[in-house]
């Protein structure tokens, strides 16, 4: 089971995919773990959802997670496919939250909020992932290697 999951092509289309998901997912994560770049922090975020959005606990929780520690994870490249399959539930949780405001990123601020073409930019990177798995200069790539040794 390990090795299905750590295993990945030796190529290097997923590291540009993990490396550049992982880079805005972390800004992301950042917000809602440490109230980086504007966000309201873990104590804030975990309120709005799970008042606001009326998640649970756990949820909220491993979204916080997921998007913060999961993105370093993609860019590092380990356990890729198990923090891609996390990070399109996220992002399909996400998408039907902005379902009503549209399509489109609301670029213009005529819209009540953010539209869903992110959400499915994102999903659509994490189904590559995993399929590929992380490719090369990942440490799944490295762990792959010395399991074969």
């Amino acid at each position: 089971m390990l090795l299905k999951l750590i295993n990945t092509e030796d190529c290097w289309a997923p590291v540009t995919i993990r490396t550049m998901a992982g880079i805005v997912m972390f800004a992301h994560g950042a917000q809602k773990l440490f109230g980086w770049f504007g966000g309201y922090g873990f104590e804030g975020t975990m309120k709005f959802m799970t008042e606001g959005a009326g998640l649970p606990a756990l949820i909220a929780f491993l979204v916080i997670i997921g998007e913060s520690i999961g993105s370093l994870m993609l860019v590092a490249g380990i356990a890729t496919r198990f923090v891609a399959a996390s990070q399109a539930i996220i992002m399909f949780g996400a998408l039907k939250m902005h379902l009503g405001n549209g399509f489109f990123i609301n670029w213009f601020g005529n819209q009540s909020g953010e539209g869903i073409e992110y959400h499915l930019l994102y999903i659509g990177m994490m189904f590559s992932l995993l399929i590929s798995g992380a490719g090369k200069f990942s440490l799944d790539a490295f762990l792959r290697k010395r399991q074969a040794l």
